[in-house]
């Protein structure tokens, strides 16, 4: 950011670091509700708005739903920002631009679930979740070329699982850290947790991507899956309890990565 905005630079910072502790608690759920489902101990395969709607049912929950929809919206705020000011210096080339853009749908994404909190509140939320995933891949089907685009979505969502596990194999999160803030324990710790989460995130991406290009290539909107698909899919694989509690940590891992960023992360405006 330009030395004129550095009295803005700590309220961005504030703004990223609210965002990542709100997306962590989203993947802290998902996780944590997988692996009690893979455990036998209730719990259930579930995408972000579905582990949402869980607080719902806890003590004090349109609260905590009404915290996590402000965070929900740093978080939304913070990935504009990264693609407007380009604050991780990604550049102007083909793939700064394409990692830009995804910044951008990254912070829309996030923004809409924070509406879907809002909505949660006013109790207008309608019903989410695969069936969701496969209205939208049916309309998406009904337009010309919708089969084409529908190829396209799904190479994405391989193309970013894919990133996220050669990430955890690259070690490229370090760069984004202040790690010499951390003891050799705490590092340890948290590359081990990271590692695992990305892996894990990464696999469900890509479980995504071929449902979605499953679906196009039999144009069937019925075999397209969200995240909860995704999950439901690996339990009923060849020791699928054990595929699924350990992608569910994983994911559970992931929300713990989101926590160590809030607290570690490097903003882009030192």
């Amino acid at each position: 950011m330009p030395d004129t905005d550095t009295h803005l630079k700590p309220a961005v910072a504030i703004i990223a670091r609210v965002g990542y502790i709100a997306k962590g608690i989203v993947y802290l759920l998902i996780g944590g509700l997988a692996f009690m489902a893979s455990a036998g101990l209730g719990g259930d395969n579930v995408g972000t708005k579905e582990a949402i709607r869980e607080l719902l049912t806890k003590p004090l929950g349109d609260a905590m739903i009404l915290v996590l929809a402000v965070g929900l919206f740093a978080y939304a705020l913070w990935r504009e920002i990264q693609a407007l000011l380009d604050t991780e210096e990604c550049g102007k080339d083909i793939k700064g631009v394409a990692t830009r853009v995804g910044f951008a749908i990254s912070g829309l994404i996030y923004g809409s679930l924070g509406i879907y909190c809002i909505d949660l509140l006013r109790r207008v939320a309608q019903s989410s979740g695969d069936s969701e995933t496969q209205d939208r891949t049916a309309m998406l089907m009904s337009h010309q070329g919708g089969i084409y685009v529908l190829y396209a979505v799904s190479l994405v969502f391989v193309g970013v699982g894919l990133r996220q596990v050669w990430r955890a194999v690259r070690r490229s999160y370090l760069k984004n850290w202040h790690w010499q803030h951390m003891s050799a324990a705490q590092r340890r710790g948290a590359e081990a947790i990271t590692r695992w989460g990305l892996t894990s995130r990464g696999v469900v991406f890509m479980i995504i991507g071929l449902f979605l290009g499953i679906s196009a290539w039999r144009a069937d909107p019925s075999e397209a899956q969200g995240l909860g698909g995704a999950l439901d899919a690996l339990a009923r694989q060849p020791y699928g309890v054990w595929l699924l509690g350990a992608v569910a940590l994983g994911l559970f891992g992931y929300g713990l990565y989101c926590l160590i960023n809030a607290g570690y992360r490097k903003m882009g405006l030192d």
